[in-house]
């Protein structure tokens, strides 16, 4: 099998994994919202800082460690799989101690008991680390995609029965605990692996170097992206952090996921060529268009469709989610921008590039947050969107000290899908403000946008529309 058609099959399946998965969790989500409150979500996002601060400290940036490490051994897989036990445990005592505290912190008595039996989760996954990583190293997606699925699947029906019977917060709970169980057990089988009885400190050294400046990195990442629900609970109601956690939610669903699938293919695979810059490059710039080529018209779609999308997945009891999701599509459509740059630096094993960068990125951005937390919910949105034009600036930056790929290539390079889409937008924009009925806006609005954003690009011949045309030709006349 040549590398392309190993990326293309490992791309597929990797897709099939977080769309599949994901898809099934969103449409979950969707019911289970349908018979839960605003604040019950908001009980659960308010945890959602702490929950992310300690699964960074576990995986410890150990797991692109041994992806970008090229003579791995068994000894290295071991050695990280015991550290992410030990401190796992370790962290979940400090959690299950601290959980009085944050209880006080939000004023939600609640919250004690909720963050202890949320707070085993961290535990779970701990256990699974090195064996989703083995695979992703063997670009082994169809394994991971089966193991994923059918965790989600039993897992959801665990939630759907008890936010049925009446159970309130506890369905995300539970849900959410039964999905890590099976999904480790599940790797382990898949990944036909395990432990061997040996921890080397040299390893966890040479493992550590890397991956300790990703941890950092990490860490500023997961405590910034997770602010905001703190800030939220904080100052605000936990409705409005349901809101907000509702309309984060959908708004990164497609953004994250669709470049998470393909950045989980391409990044083990530039690290196979983290030598050869020229190859490297066009590897680069070819992906970055075609991300962008998918999320770019996607994001702006959804931005204008929030409203209608909201009362008919949501009911009108969220209604207030509508204004946020719009904001919240519009920062995320940058993402795949930011997560290729960010990637590039660590094929290239500069990740001390990349803990400089994201030093610089979340100081500025805590100063956004800071700035805007006073002024409600809807313009703290608006700062995200900010805050990430100005990662785009810093990240670029950084990456061209390594590639080939400035400010000017980049943005050569996604400009007129940009613009296509932005154009797409503001017809649909105008049609769902003729039409009243929100099934016609959604509907017939998304079809409109799809039609003139394919349509338009054909005229101006854009390669990847140019190259579907090609292959559904070929397959037609064949």
């Amino acid at each position: 099998m040549s590398v392309k058609q190993q990326v293309t099959k490992s791309v597929l399946w990797s897709a099939i994994e977080r769309f599949s998965v994901q898809g099934i969790q969103f449409l979950l989500s969707i019911v289970i919202a349908r018979q839960l409150l605003p604040s019950d979500y908001g009980l659960v996002a308010m945890l959602s800082i702490f929950m992310a601060i300690a699964q960074t400290f576990i995986d410890g940036g150990f797991a692109n460690a041994l992806i970008q490490k090229k003579d791995r051994s068994e000894t290295d897989y071991s050695t990280v799989f015991y550290f992410n036990v030990v401190i796992s445990v370790f962290v979940y005592l400090l959690l299950y101690l601290l959980s009085p505290l944050i209880a006080d912190f939000y004023n939600e008595e609640q919250l004690v008991i909720i963050t202890r039996w949320v707070g085993i989760n961290i535990i779970i996954t701990a256990f699974s680390i090195v064996q989703r990583a083995k695979l992703t190293i063997q670009i082994d997606f169809k394994s991971q995609a089966k193991a994923s699925l059918s965790s989600v699947c039993i897992s959801g029906i665990v939630g759907l029965f008890l936010a049925y019977t009446g159970q309130g917060v506890w369905a995300l709970v539970f849900q959410n605990i039964t999905n890590n169980i099976l999904n480790t057990v599940f790797l382990w089988i898949y990944a036909k692996w395990s432990p061997s009885w040996t921890f080397s400190w040299d390893s966890f050294k040479k493992l550590f170097s890397f991956g300790s400046k990703l941890l950092v990195s990490g860490l500023l990442h997961t405590v910034y992206i997770n602010l905001y629900s703190l800030a939220i609970g904080r100052y605000y109601k936990a409705s409005d952090v349901g809101y907000y956690n509702r309309a984060y939610s959908l708004a990164q669903f497609p953004s994250i996921n669709i470049v998470s699938i393909i950045s989980r293919v391409v990044y083990p695979m530039q690290c196979s060529i983290q030598d050869d810059d020229k190859q490297l490059e066009a590897s680069f710039t070819h992906y970055l268009r075609f991300s962008c080529f998918i999320i770019f018209p996607l994001m702006i779609l959804l931005s204008v469709l929030s409203k209608p999308l909201i009362l008919f997945i949501l009911t009108d009891k969220w209604i207030d989610a509508a204004g946020l999701l719009s904001i919240l599509c519009i920062a995320y459509a940058w993402y795949p921008i930011l997560v290729l740059n960010n990637n590039i630096l660590n094929v290239k094993g500069r990740s001390d590039y990349f803990l400089k960068a994201e030093i610089i990125k979340k100081s500025i951005a805590v100063v956004i947050l800071l700035l805007t937390l006073p002024y409600g919910v809807r313009v703290l949105c608006w700062g995200l969107v900010l805050y990430n034009i100005l990662d785009f600036v810093i990240i670029v930056y950084f990456a061209k000290k390594v590639i080939n790929t400035g400010y000017f290539l980049q943005i050569k390079t996604v400009f007129l899908i940009l613009l296509l889409s932005a154009g797409m937008g503001g017809v649909v924009y105008v049609f769902i403000n003729v039409v009243q009925n929100i099934f016609l806006q959604l509907f017939g609005g998304g079809l409109i946008g799809v039609f003139i954003f394919l349509f338009v690009g054909y005229l101006f011949r854009l390669d990847e529309i140019i190259y579907i045309k090609n292959k559904i030709t070929r397959k037609h006349v064949s």
